[in-house]
């Protein structure tokens, strides 16, 4: 099983950083409001960034590290995706 960090651009300009093992249904749930209490009032999301890891806990410990940036370091993490 895979699992995957992945960055939101919210519809405020906010990036939201999380954890799944299934992006797509994660992002869906997101948009329907039926995710993180952060980004209910902030739909649409877009997804701008995923990473795959092998282990939860590696995954865990990135979002960790990705949640520990200041906001001009998350969008050069984002710019470096495309």
């Amino acid at each position: 099983m895979s699992h995957y960090v992945y960055v939101l651009r919210c519809s405020d300009d906010t990036l939201y950083t999380g954890y799944t093992t299934d992006v797509q249904r994660r992002v869906a749930e997101h948009d329907a409001g039926e995710g993180a209490k952060y980004t209910r009032g902030r739909t649409p999301v877009e997804l701008v960034h995923v990473e795959e890891y092998s282990s939860k806990s590696a995954a865990m410990s990135r979002e960790y590290e990705i949640k520990q940036l200041k906001r001009g370091e998350k969008e050069r993490l984002v710019d470096n995706q495309t």
